[in-house]
């Protein structure tokens, strides 16, 4: 059967990235919520440091410790240095996202021979006084804090996956674009091994920019506020709104099937007028993902 919206034949332009899993637990919705959000926020691989989001949320019983959880990824460009990068970041977003909020734990969600020992990143928050123990049939280093402990699988696992899957929808409003982005988010949130980093992106960037100091800048060619302004301008009549999903995943085929399900997931919402995605001429990344190969 036709597929009811315009797929553009083009592709999106993925890299390679370098990520850990991780498992956050808490005693209750609003911490773990907290902690899961407020460690993930702000993507910035673009500035030399990390991004990450949230994968889902498991009940009581898909949990080493009987509480419920959330998968997050934290991911950063692979490269040389990476996992001294990713060491560094993890720490970071640990130590301020999830350690500081009351009751939670964190535990190894990533099946790789590939580990990082994070008691110099985090462990030693313990001022000395951490100790290692073993909990929920794992090694785990136990922080004491005024608020009780703070529990961490000592070593976490990480490996190289695919970041920058995206899909664009052309639409006739902002109205619709929120519509269709959070059908494309809700239906990503499915699929196992992906995240949304930003969840529906508004400011789709390119490679060239006026001004590298600030990093990436506006695609003016799509902001359908430009449309008549510039001579460049690639808005259709009648968009006035491009959201962009970006997608990061554990393989090129998890975030394949992502990029589908969020295709899919929108076939019924009207007022979309073309579904595309952003490349850059094979100058981000070195995958190709055809959108009506999908």
């Amino acid at each position: 059967m036709e597929f009811p919206i315009e797929i553009e034949n083009t592709y999106c332009e993925a890299f390679d990235g370098l990520f850990s899993r991780l498992l956050i637990t808490a005693r209750d919705d609003k911490r773990l919520r907290k902690a899961a959000f407020g460690s993930t926020s702000l993507p910035c691989t673009v500035f030399n440091e990390s991004e990450g989001g949230v994968e889902r949320f498991l009940s009581e019983e898909e949990t080493p410790d009987g509480r419920k959880g959330a998968i997050i990824q934290i991911w950063v460009n692979y490269g040389g240095k990476a996992k001294g990068k990713l060491e560094y970041e993890l720490g970071k977003r640990i130590r301020q996202g999830i350690l500081v909020v009351p009751t939670t734990r964190v535990f190894d969600w990533f099946d790789s021979d590939e580990k990082i020992d994070i008691m110099d990143k985090v462990g030693h928050c313990g001022d000395g006084y951490e100790f290692v123990e073993r909990r929920f049939d794992r090694e785990m280093i136990n922080i004491p804090l005024m608020m009780g402990e703070f529990l961490i699988e000592r070593n976490l696992s990480y490996g190289k996956g695919i970041m920058g899957g995206n899909i664009w929808f052309f639409c006739d409003s902002i109205d619709t674009a929120l519509d269709a982005g959070d059908k494309a988010v809700d239906a990503i949130s499915e699929v196992e091994g992906a995240i949304t980093s930003f969840d529906i992106c508004s400011a789709g960037s390119k490679v060239e920019t006026n001004y590298p100091e600030i990093g990436p800048t506006t695609n003016h060619p799509y902001c359908p506020t430009l449309r008549g302004k510039i001579e460049d301008s690639r808005v259709p009549d009648g968009v006035e709104s491009i959201p962009e999903i970006v997608i990061n995943g554990i393989s090129l085929e998890v975030v394949k099937k992502a990029m589908k399900r969020a295709i899919e997931s929108v076939r019924e919402v009207e007022g979309i007028m073309k579904i595309s995605a952003g490349n850059y001429g094979g100058r981000l990344g070195r995958h190709r993902i055809y959108l009506r190969n999908l």
